[in-house]
């Protein structure tokens, strides 16, 4: 390709509303234009590396059994309705009605079209197991769309779902797809992890999530170096502290503390100058519209998602000051828990806690040396805050460390829920019908896109993995005006093609260094300077991660080329 035709305009400025590199970078170097809200053009370059990036997907997911299929986009409500759905999947549904007044949605995800397509065809058990996916776009109403392709309304995504007779080889398929996907990313040069995470919305047994590690990352992810163990913050598991033996005999008595208008964790800790550690934060919710206390150490944040898992509830909120009157009698800031109304339940981060303060159930009140078993009981310990740094691990007892990253990937067990609801049966070698056992697969193919560029960037632009960019190499001839230096550029890059590498040649009329900064701010992974040294046949080669340079004459930067790739870089 030539850059005289290539259709990339670059930008010095990046947009007013970009908050992220990926959103700045991708506008700046011409791989997307802003349409409207939440909704992007893909220019040329963009369309090269999502091609690549497909092209690593299934390449991978025909190489472990799957078959790809093509959805329609258009989702008929009855399938919705037939899964239960139509009307809890939320606003992000787009939904609207044909010439027909029939109503239909824009598919946010397949479950409900492709267990409708295997319902009908699939009969016995001699025709599982069986893999389907499709790489396409998806429309989800994004409440707030940010982050550029991070958080779009539009996407490509390629999502596969599985279908099995009983649920141990429904469990074979789903170590098979996260092999898989970890060979995908692996393959793309992406640094990432697979981590325990939330089911959500999709539904299911469990599920991973495959997170591209970024400092810009919405997700945070607890590790252990150690074990391996890894999970969302939203799935991380704490590990179940001991009853401190003997903590009777710790007890002091209890002593009411004038605290005026003192009412937030901070607030009390300073005003007593004791440690956050040492105070009980007691918070009421409603758990699909029950009230109960949720007590947890003043430090920690409930992490609702865990909350609701613990209750196996589908609605939990914080209840409203008014609310919090009413059940229990107390003001807001300064809840108690001795006497209370309501159950009381308590995080693990409680259960080593000795002589606390907690509020004392009236205003400008609070009380010291509280302790469970004594002044309140516990309903029931449960894991429901957010793990910390430095904690131990649940599985092996060494410190947990933090990353952030990106989800790009999430593989779900599913096992019944769709095909139960949705009559997707079989039957089987005894002769008895069942329910198919399913599983769901999931790759943001855009997404993937940005969150390669969070990862792999600097002050200059992008820098692409070899492996996902929309150019392997890009020769620069410095001017082309004197035929020696045009000549062996276009000798480089014609030899370049035919040895197999996807190469860019400037042969813009331009200055050197306005297609230095064009070919750091695209990110291509090697540049060849073709400049003063032309008339002898050598080269400069420029690796764009880290700017090592060497000469290398003409008729060799192929064979340089491939020994770096080789040597890691």
């Amino acid at each position: 390709m030539r850059f005289s035709r290539l259709f990339a305009p670059t930008k010095k400025e990046s947009p007013a509303d970009a908050e992220i590199p990926s959103h700045k970078l991708l506008t700046r170097a011409g791989f997307i234009r802003k349409v409207a809200s939440g909704l992007y053009d893909i220019l040329p370059l963009g369309a090269k590396v999502i091609l690549k990036i497909e092209k690593i997907v299934r390449e991978e997911m025909n190489a472990a059994g799957a078959q790809e299929v093509i959805l329609p986009i258009m989702h008929p409500s009855e399938l919705w309705q037939e899964s239960g759905r139509w009307e809890v999947y939320g606003k992000e549904m787009i939904k609207f009605k044909d010439r027909h007044e029939r109503d239909y949605a824009l598919g946010p995800t397949a479950e409900e079209v492709i267990t409708d397509l295997v319902r009908k065809e699939v009969k016995s058990y001699k025709e599982l197991p069986l893999n389907l996916y499709q790489i396409g776009r998806k429309f989800r109403d994004e409440i707030r769309p940010r982050f550029g392709l991070m958080r779009a309304r539009e996407f490509i995504m390629k999502d596969a779902y599985s279908f099995h007779a009983d649920d141990e080889d429904a469990e074979r398929e789903y170590w098979n797809m996260y092999e898989t996907y970890s060979r995908i990313f692996k393959r793309m040069g992406l640094e990432f992890k697979a981590v325990l995470a939330d089911t959500g919305e999709i539904g299911g047994n469990f599920s991973h999530e495959f997170l591209v590690i970024a400092d810009t990352g919405e997700s945070k992810l607890v590790y252990c170096e150690k074990c391996g163990y890894a999970a969302s913050t939203e799935k991380a598991a704490q590990r179940k502290p001991e009853v401190p033996k003997g903590r009777e005999t710790e007890f002091k008595e209890v002593e009411r503390v004038h605290t005026p208008g003192i009412k937030r964790i901070e607030e009390v800790s300073e005003f007593l100058g004791i440690p956050q550690e040492k105070i009980l934060k007691l918070l009421v919710y409603l758990v699909d519209g029950k009230p109960v206390a949720v007590a947890v150490r003043g430090d920690r944040e409930i992490e609702e998602t865990k909350l609701r898992n613990a209750f196996g509830a589908k609605d939990v909120r914080l209840a409203t000051d008014e609310e919090i009157e009413e059940f229990t009698g107390q003001p807001k800031g300064f809840l108690s828990p001795i006497g209370f109304k309501i159950p009381v339940y308590a995080d693990y981060s409680v259960i080593p806690m000795v002589n606390f303060v907690a509020g004392a159930g009236e205003v400008d009140y609070h009380l010291k040396n509280v302790n469970w078993g004594r002044d309140f009981e516990v309903e029931e310990f449960i894991d429901v805050s957010e793990v910390g740094e430095g904690e131990p691990c649940p599985e092996c007892g060494a410190p947990l460390k933090f990353k952030r990253g990106i989800e790009v990937g999430h593989i779900f067990k599913l096992g019944t829920k769709y095909s139960e609801a949705m009559g997707a049966t079989f039957v089987d070698e005894d002769g008895t019908e069942k329910p198919m056992v399913m599983g769901c697969y999931g790759i943001g193919i855009t997404r993937v896109m940005a969150a390669a560029v969070e990862q792999n960037h600097d002050e200059e632009g992008i820098i692409w993995p070899f492996e996902i960019a929309p150019f392997e190499v890009i020769v620069i001839p410095t001017n082309v005006k004197r035929d020696e230096i045009r000549e062996l550029a276009e000798e480089v890059y014609e030899n370049l093609k035919k040895k197999g590498f996807d190469a860019l040649i400037d042969d813009r009329n331009v200055r050197p260094g306005f297609k230095f900064k064009d070919a750091d701010l695209i990110g291509i992974p090697f540049q060849v300077i073709v400049g003063k040294k032309a008339g002898e046949g050598v080269v400069e080669l420029k690796v764009r991660k880290g700017g090592e340079r060497f000469e290398v004459e003409s008729g060799k930067v192929g064979e340089k080329i491939r020994e770096l790739l080789q040597g890691g870089i």
